[in-house]
């Protein structure tokens, strides 16, 4: 049973991949190339994930996620930032802005799926 994610992310190839494996495992895809985008399709769609890229075109995604877990329409969705920033501060301002997960890019298809389902209490997925 797929669970709908939305994934912020303004990287064409990066939404591809992620697009691809997310919905060979059966999961519906929402994608939105920036932040405002992303904050407008998490309340319109209400998905169970969102996969959050940090540095976005119109609004980057500190800032939508603070919006998305100010709004009470949204608060519960579970955040996971997904970014190029590796050093420990990233993680920090990006958990004080609200997200619950922390992922750095490049990362391995196994690591994204064990955080997704670790967020969704969905059974794993082998992907070895």
């Amino acid at each position: 049973m797929g669970k709908t994610i939305l994934v912020v992310e303004d990287d064409p190839l990066n939404m591809k991949l992620i697009r691809d494996v997310l919905t060979h495992r059966g999961d519906t895809v929402l994608n939105a190339g920036n932040g405002r985008k992303g904050v407008d399709l998490a309340i319109e769609k209400n998905p169970d994930l969102i996969l959050m890229d940090i540095q976005l075109p119109v609004m980057d995604g500190v800032e939508a996620t603070r919006l998305i877990k100010t709004d009470p329409s949204t608060r519960h969705i579970p955040v996971v930032a997904l970014t190029g920033y590796a050093m420990d501060e990233d993680e920090k301002r990006m958990r004080e802005a609200g997200c619950d997960g922390y992922l750095s890019k490049p990362f391995k298809l196994k690591k994204l799926f064990q955080v997704i389902d670790a967020f969704l209490a969905t059974d794993p997925i082998d992907v070895a």
